[in-house]
């Protein structure tokens, strides 16, 4: 039997996929679980899906990942680059598609640091006249 499998790492904020696409019929796994029990949320299995859906390829593979920090948005987001970079690998002409889609290119925006004297990165405690 053929092992081919292809691997891509995504990131978005504190979250990190590891993604592995192998020849198959659909089947999409996050930390053992199916992606209908690991995300509640509708829009965040689209989000993480979409790879698949622009390039038609949904039912040729199935998916494995391990992910791992952050928030549910921020591992969508991860899964979804991880698996951009793992069909790049299993098929190079998939790559002006999903660039111009910009599934590629890694979100930059993180949680902006605390600074002293605030409440939070900007907040500035409340104003008291007395």
């Amino acid at each position: 039997m053929d092992r081919t499998q292809y691997r891509g790492t995504g990131r978005r904020k504190t979250s990190v996929a590891q993604v592995r696409l192998l020849p198959g019929n659909g089947n999409f796994t996050i930390n053992g679980r199916d992606i209908e029990d690991f995300f509640d949320y509708e829009t965040l299995r689209i989000v993480a899906k979409a790879p698949l859906e622009l390039t038609e390829t949904t039912n040729g593979y199935d998916v494995i990942v391990r992910v791992k920090g952050g928030g549910y948005t921020g591992q969508a987001g991860a899964i979804r680059q991880g698996i951009a970079r793992a069909l790049i690998e299993a098929d190079p002409e998939h790559r002006p598609i999903l660039k111009k889609a910009g599934f590629l290119t890694r979100d930059p925006r993180m949680k902006e640091r605390k600074k002293y004297g605030l409440k939070k990165a900007r907040r500035a405690p409340q104003f008291s006249k007395r």
